[in-house]
């Protein structure tokens, strides 16, 4: 049994709790800092440079340091086209660890540098074979099985005129001893040149989990005439999603349209309007991220669009559905042009809508602006559809149809990264909900992360005459 003490100190009420957390905090600090000293990485290996084969080997070289430029790895091509090769290193790691990865590149005459030039870290053991990861994946393939630790790609963090940061933390698997640093240089253009400065890896904490409950409504508005009482529907599902700490809730397309009589053009209206105002009043009300599906008049012109409230009330953002059913086309609709994605409290938010999910394009450029959710409201669709475009882009989807679940057709669902439905709501007037980690990525077999790896082998489509 603790002591009258100990019991004061655990509930935070003795008089010396708050200077016993700040020794805990010294203490912590300058283990942290005695750990970076003695276990910081460190190359094993000087650097060396490889190619595939001979005939393909780009030029290369190492430019000393001066007074006012770091030391550069260069690679670059002559007047031939598809060259590759790369400069490679090995740092010592401990098992366990987190460490940052960080480097800077500068390109030349080099016009898709997310292909071409490229960084890789692989982990390896002492005898420089490649290791397992600490957790097993969960993914639809061999699912429950610890996978092997493939190749990681850290991303661009950050773009100057003068040169792109990449960089990303990474938890080195247990049995890893060494991490091999490949800085690459493939299918350049001709006469162009990347310039490597030299990595850093450092220790670092462990990154904070960034988990998010996302919810579906499953919902038909079929009662009421006027907008207003189309949306006034979805209060209550609004609540009890709020009543569950939900952060995002998605809601139908076209709702003030669905079961109206009316045309297109009897249900829109400005966006904002009167229906954000009131979805952004039960934001507001509840704290909660609310995507709905509305229809737009703007000027003449009518669009198909989903907007996004925030916990604030506010209209954070809007969405014009670019891909148009035939009915929609014959009945005066007007397509959107632009992919944009909104950076929440949550994280990045994208919005598709129905039709959309037919075509891989739309998905893709969110994908490509960041979107780490997408949220779908979408009249009906084919659920392999939905499952494509959360597996190929690594991407949660959360969509919200009037398509009854007994038709084997789609779904409001909360689809994960890869592909497979994490909730699904299958009785009207209920809530689908999940919570997911957008900072945790998912590790297939096989893959590895995929997600990271979409931008640097994703092809370049040019547009066609």
């Amino acid at each position: 049994m603790p002591t009258t003490s100990d019991s004061t100190i655990a509930s935070g009420k003795h008089p010396l709790r708050p200077l016993l957390s700040i020794l805990s905090i010294l203490t912590l600090s300058a283990s942290l800092e005695a750990s970076d000293s003695i276990m910081a990485p460190k190359p094993v290996l000087e650097w060396t440079f490889k190619s595939a084969r001979r005939e393909i080997t780009p030029i290369h070289r190492q430019i000393p340091a001066t007074k006012t430029t770091p030391l550069f790895l260069e690679i670059s091509s002559d007047h031939r086209e598809g060259l590759a090769g790369y400069w490679c290193t090995r740092y010592s790691v401990t098992g366990g660890t987190h460490l940052e990865f960080k480097i800077r590149r500068r390109t030349e005459n080099l016009n898709l540098k997310r292909r071409a030039a490229i960084v890789r870290v692989l982990w390896l053991d002492e005898q420089g074979r490649a290791v397992k990861r600490a957790k097993p994946t969960y993914s639809s393939y061999r699912s429950g099985e610890r996978p092997r630790a493939e190749p990681e790609f850290p991303p661009v963090i950050e773009k100057t005129e003068q040169d792109d940061l990449l960089s990303a933390t990474y938890e080195v698997p247990p049995k890893a001893t060494q991490a091999q640093i490949e800085l690459h240089f493939r299918w350049g253009d001709p006469h162009s040149i990347v310039r490597w400065e030299l990595p850093s890896l450092r220790l670092v904490e462990a990154p904070q989990h960034r988990r998010v409950k996302l919810a579906t409504a499953h919902l038909q508005p079929r009662n009421g005439v006027t907008p207003l009482e189309k949306c006034q529907q979805f209060a209550p599902l609004i609540s009890k999603a709020a009543e569950q700490a939900v952060d995002l809730i998605v809601l139908p397309e076209t709702l003030t349209y669905y079961s109206s009589q009316g045309t297109y053009a009897d249900a829109a209206e400005p966006i904002p309007g009167p229906s954000t105002a009131y979805f952004g009043q039960l934001a507001k009300q509840h704290h909660i991220h609310i995507v709905a599906g509305l229809l737009e008049r703007d000027g003449h012109l009518i669009y198909n669009v989903a907007v996004l409230l925030g916990p604030d009330g506010n209209l954070i953002g809007k969405y014009r559905k670019v891909t148009l059913p035939r009915s929609e086309i014959e009945g005066g609709i007007t397509p959107g042009n632009s992919y944009p994605v909104f950076q929440t409290r949550i994280g990045k938010i994208g919005m598709m809508i129905c039709y959309d999910g037919f075509f891989p394009e739309v998905a893709r450029e969110l994908s490509n602006q960041g979107a780490e959710i997408i949220a779908w409201p979408v009249w009906g669709c084919n659920p392999l559809l939905a499952a494509a475009r959360a597996c190929e882009n690594h991407t949660y989807i959360v969509s919200s149809t009037y398509t009854d679940h007994r038709s084997q057709w789609m779904t409001s669902s909360i689809f994960a990264h890869d592909g497979t439905s994490l909730a699904t709501a299958k009785n009207w007037g209920t809530l689908a909900i999940a919570e997911v980690d957008l900072a945790a990525p998912m590790y297939w077999h096989s893959l590895g992360d995929f997600r990271a790896q979409i931008a640097p082998h994703r092809p370049e489509l040019e547009a066609q005459p």
